[in-house]
Parts: C-alpha cells; structure tokens; sequence
C-alpha cells in the first residue's frame, strides 16, 4: 500500500500511527519511518494488524503472500 493509503486507512479506522506508536512504546516518528520505507517486523506487524490485513497487502514491495503476519 502506498503510505498515503496506510494513514488513510488508519483515519478511517479512527487510529493513526501516533496511536500505534503509543501502543509499540516507540515515537511517531519511527512508525512513520516504517510506513515510508524503513524495516520493523514488529511495526509491521502491528500496522497491519491494525488495518485488518496481512503484511503481504500492506507492503507487498517488502513480505510475499505466504509471510504470516
């Protein structure tokens, strides 16, 4: 997913990566870098977990469909 689509997701979800990065005990920043590019399985994880879906539909470009989330 391209990283406009991930925080628009998270905002219709009414989350965000703050709240994410809350949740992890990191800064918005550093999920903000993830969403953009940086390597974090467990950010990963857990945006993906957020938005319902598996690491594969949210970085397609990073995990292959047999990763499990």
């Amino acid at each position: 997913m391209h990283p406009e689509d991930i925080k628009a997701n998270l905002r219709k979800l009414h989350s965000s990566m703050a709240e994410i990065a809350r949740e992890l005990g990191v800064s918005r920043a550093t999920v903000g870098s993830v969403v953009k590019g940086m390597r974090s399985r467990r950010i990963e994880r857990a945006i993906a977990n957020k938005l319902g879906k598996t690491l594969h539909e949210v970085f397609p470009e990073r995990y292959s469909k047999d990763e499990v989330a």
